[in-house]
């Protein structure tokens, strides 16, 4: 019952990570005629809409949480998804997108070492080869296979924003298996999801050059199918595979996942016609291998404490 159990959530992580990856091509495509805080805004409200309304029609009860506690969810869902979202697509307009994955590919890291602090234990030897092991699979997509373009990776403006909206993704991870306790899944998400149209809002009322409803008017039939995929799958889908992911693996497992964004992101972004090398494929594999790391050793350990029948 634990395996299978395991098996749902590696199954729920994949699926999530697969709808994340495909956002950033398509997100990159509805950039071309929407700026990325409107591009956040349809995300988030769209997302905030359909979980409203599943509420309503699933008639969903509100915890009785006390100000703590409401202060702690908001507080979380505002740092890890607003901040998050408002960090990595202004610095994508500052850098490039190799190095923002790059950066983002340290979540999981992250992650470990926030839960490790928190905890007051280190990680697990696994756990740091796993994610040696998946970083290094990532590094090979990234590049291409050309590891020396690592040698002329610089950090601007843009990269120095992405690191912060890294920190802030490693934040929400750890810190929702605490939140997801005493909150329900779908009322947590629907409050990070609120919690991102406001400071979405907060942002765009201190900003000139951004109007969002004459864009949104404006946009094209495909651009519209952009938006709803991302506010849909890779926002309302995503979220939810994510936080049960995190609730039946915990952080650190959990975390490693997230390096299959950009390789989902290579996959789609093949769909749309560009060349992936064999040394990508190679990656690819090394990724999956670093991943499965830690269960091959709980497996093994398990295997080895196990008494024989005689």
């Amino acid at each position: 019952m634990y395996l299978s159990k395991d098996i749902k959530a590696i199954g729920l992580l994949l699926i999530c990570t697969a709808f994340w990856g495909a956002s950033f091509p398509i997100g990159k495509h509805a950039l071309t005629e929407v700026h990325a805080l409107t591009l956040i805004l349809w995300r988030f409200g769209l997302a905030a809409l359909c979980i409203g309304l599943y509420i309503l029609w699933r008639r969903v009860p509100i915890p009785k949480l006390s100000a703590k506690q409401w202060l702690a969810a908001i507080a979380v869902s505002m740092v890890g998804i607003g901040g998050l979202n408002l960090c990595l697509f202004t610095g994508l307009e500052l850098t490039n997108p190799n190095n923002g994955a790059l950066i983002m590919a340290l979540s999981p890291l992250m992650t470990s070492l926030i839960g490790s602090v928190d905890k007051r234990q280190p990680p697990s030897i696994a756990v740091c080869l796993s994610l040696a092991v998946s970083l290094f699979g990532v590094v090979l997509v990234l590049t291409q296979g050309d590891l020396t373009r690592l040698l002329a990776f610089e950090f601007n403006r843009g990269d120095k924003i992405i690191v912060v909206g890294m920190l802030f993704w490693s934040f929400y991870t750890h810190f929702s298996q605490y939140i997801s306790r005493f909150v329900p899944m779908v009322v947590y998400i629907f409050v990070g999801m609120l919690s991102a149209v406001v400071m979405t809002l907060l942002v765009l009322s201190v900003s000139s050059g951004t109007h969002p409803i004459q864009e949104s008017l404006a946009i094209s039939p495909m651009v519209f199918t952009d938006l709803v995929f991302i506010g849909i799958f890779g926002t309302v889908a995503g979220y939810f595979l994510w936080i049960s992911g995190v609730n039946q693996l915990g952080a650190p497992k959990a975390a490693l996942f997230f390096n299959f964004v950009p390789i989902f992101a290579a996959l789609v972004a093949l769909a749309y016609g560009q060349h992936t090398s064999a040394l990508q494929v190679v990656g690819m594999g090394v990724v999956i291998v670093g991943l499965l790391l830690p269960q091959i050793a709980a497996r093994l350990r398990f295997s080895t404490l196990k008494p024989c029948n005689s």
